[in-house]
């Protein structure tokens, strides 16, 4: 006897295929994630997803804003986990005075800026933030990921203390948002260690 399948409404099946991809894309990151696995795993076509989101990015963006932020965190750190190369030409060009940090700076980090306050705005728009400078909220947020990347992988802090990005991605989004929401949207936790990966090798002095 054949197992009847579940029937979903609209606004179901759209929370479906959302709450797939965000733990698709927070596994996997953006680059990573392709809307024909997203399809697959949530058992409907590509088709199918474009007729509620028009693109991955809109997709990507979906989701509670406690998501949205882990997954821009997760994405930036473990870019910078796997390739510091960026980080050492962003720095090296800005101290040297060079021409090409102006370039750098256009092409990698000031669209980041722009997406990130595109959202503060929206947020701002809908209410749930409070009514704050949308481009420094960006940068404020995108500072503290990108200098915990800085402490663990230039100044070989991971050596002392090796963290898991999920878990940091979570703690600086929920940290940051604190700060921004209206109200306690947050339910409040109980403060605890973040888990390690390895043991302490040696003391900083």
């Amino acid at each position: 006897m054949a197992t009847p399948q579940t029937r979903f409404t609209s606004a179901d099946r759209r929370e479906q295929i959302l709450e797939v991809a965000t733990g698709l894309f927070a596994q996997q990151g953006f680059q990573g994630t392709t809307t024909k696995v997203i399809a697959g795993k949530s058992g409907v076509t590509e088709a199918l997803i474009f007729r509620h989101f028009p693109s991955k990015e809109d997709l990507y963006w979906g989701g509670d804003d406690l998501d949205v932020l882990s997954r821009v965190a997760f994405d930036v750190l473990e870019r910078r986990t796997k390739d510091q190369t960026l980080s050492r030409l962003l720095l090296y060009s800005a101290l040297e005075k060079h021409e090409l940090s102006e370039r750098f700076f256009r092409n990698y980090i000031a669209n980041y800026f722009e997406v990130l306050a595109r959202f503060v705005r929206e947020g701002i728009a809908a209410g749930r933030f409070r009514n704050v400078d949308p481009l420094l909220a960006a940068r404020g947020f995108l500072g503290m990921v990108v200098y915990h990347s800085w402490i663990q992988e230039l100044y070989r802090g991971k050596e002392v203390q090796d963290f898991d990005l999920h878990v940091v991605s979570r703690t600086l989004a929920r940290i940051w948002l604190q700060g921004v929401q209206t109200e306690k949207k947050l339910a409040p936790r109980k403060a605890k260690l973040l888990p390690r990966r390895k043991r302490l090798k040696h003391q900083v002095k």
